[in-house]
């Protein structure tokens, strides 16, 4: 019997349009432009000033304080100019503008197709690689991966756990990763075992893409300590908790962190990420995104530069169907819809969905009818109806006793709901007030 999370979970279409879509390259544009908070934690120092002649890799923006990472130049040029622009989370924030001269890299970066295998960097050496690359978490989160890779003390770590599941509907990046980069992820994962000193790794991927499984465990046969598993299908299957549940049966504790049952969690492109950055020198900024929908002529798997317009993307696509009714950051369960198609390419973005008009919009909500499905699907054992209903009337003490903060926003309540009711929105509403509410305690 395939492995799975015990609580909860939907199957929603899959829709895996893109599955064979081998990767492309997609041009450089004519401008990029480059937020310097692309990572959970603090934001980048911007490092570079209006005029500056940067190339592909070298740092434009630095961290700032451990929870934070380098921002690199994915294109050589000019910088145009510094400036506010809204992201993909909708958001305000600053980005470095530059133009596009060349294509320059800089020299330091091996830009050979050689698979390099042996790991020369000791544990501390990779970590601070990592944090000097620019290396996040691909899967979405984008918490800087040297965090995770730093044990605190008193804490240990006996497992790594490599997230291969891809649950999100649409989404094919990392599948793909897996198909056409499998050593070099493979020594990638290999590299992150190094740095936490751990001998065993598991990676979980859901048993519609039967063709990576099995490439990885003919290529894993070479390497130490690394195995492959095979996991039902269904979502949310790649989250941190239910995927180290999965795996191992151990449970995370509410409140608390992976690394409080011994194990660490990275993504697929994570590793790739890594592999770039400790063998080949190569800073993260670019990685593979998906551009997909029903609609669209030539959907497909691209790497893209940080920075690029989504309309770009979409242009490589086949252009924007007529009709299209909203655009999705990532996947359409989490993602959020873009207010335009200006807005960059981040290192969070697994995927752009082009969602005809027919799909895209809402039902009219109704009245709550007890039916318990919303209860029944959330795979951390929580009650949305109710959690919805304290955000709705402001008791938010009562939604923090029900562990509302516990909530992954993953989306299946309000997938499930007969009455077509906004479950999602109000217990993200709800969950960022309780947050605020508990750090404005500890500042007190």
């Amino acid at each position: 019997m395939l492995k799975t999370f015990p609580i909860g979970g939907v199957h929603p279409p899959e829709n895996k349009l893109t599955a064979g879509s081998k990767i492309q390259k997609l041009d450089i544009p004519a401008t990029v432009a480059i937020p310097i908070s692309q990572h959970i934690g603090a934001p980048a120092t911007v490092s570079v000033n209006k005029g500056d002649s940067v190339k592909a890799g070298q740092v434009i923006a630095t961290s700032k304080g451990f929870v934070s990472v380098n921002i690199h130049s994915s294109v050589s040029g000019k910088v145009n100019k510094v400036d506010t622009l809204i992201d993909t989370s909708g958001y305000k924030q600053t980005a470095i503008f530059i133009d596009t001269q060349g294509d320059e890299w800089l020299e330091t970066i091996d830009r050979t197709d050689e698979l390099k295998t042996e790991i020369k960097l000791s544990s501390e050496e990779i970590i601070k690689k990592c944090q000097e690359s620019g290396i996040v978490g691909l899967g979405g989160a984008t918490f800087p991966s040297h965090v995770k890779l730093t044990v605190p003390a008193g804490k240990k770590c006996d497992v790594l756990i490599i997230n291969g599941v891809e649950c999100e509907p649409y989404l094919t990046s990392d599948h793909r990763l897996m198909l056409e980069h499998g050593k070099e992820v493979l020594v990638g994962i290999s590299i992150l075992m190094k740095a936490l000193k751990v001998n065993r790794a598991l990676i979980g991927i859901e048993n519609n893409k039967s063709d990576a499984i099995e490439h990885l465990k003919t290529l894993a046969a070479s390497f130490q300590g690394i195995e492959i598993w095979p996991l039902k299908v269904k979502y949310p299957q790649g989250a941190e908790k239910q995927l180290i549940k999965a795996l191992t049966n151990r449970e995370v504790p509410s409140g608390r962190l992976p690394i409080d049952v011994n194990t660490v969690v990275h993504n697929i492109g994570t590793a790739f990420a890594v592999y770039e950055a400790v063998q080949k020198n190569k800073p993260l900024f670019e990685r593979v995104v998906t551009i997909t929908g029903k609609s669209l002529p030539k959907p497909g798997n691209y790497i893209v530069r940080i920075g690029t317009p989504v309309n770009k993307l979409i242009e490589a696509a086949g252009g924007l169907p007529e009709n299209t009714g909203k655009i999705i950051s990532g996947g359409p369960m989490m993602g959020k819809a873009l207010i335009n198609t200006d807005v960059p390419v981040v290192k969070g973005t697994s995927g752009i969905i082009l969602v005809p008009q027919d799909e895209a919009g809402r039902s009219e909500s109704q009245v709550c009818i007890r039916c318990a499905k919303c209860i029944a699907v959330c795979p951390m054992g929580l009650e949305p109806y109710l959690l919805m209903s304290l955000s709705q009337k402001d008791l938010f003490e009562k939604a923090e006793k029900e562990r509302i903060t516990d909530c992954m926003e993953c989306g299946s309540c309000s997938y499930t709901c007969p009455a077509g009711r906004p479950l999602l929105d109000f217990i993200r509403l709800g969950k960022s007030t309780v947050i605020r509410m508990s750090r404005e305690r500890v500042v007190k």
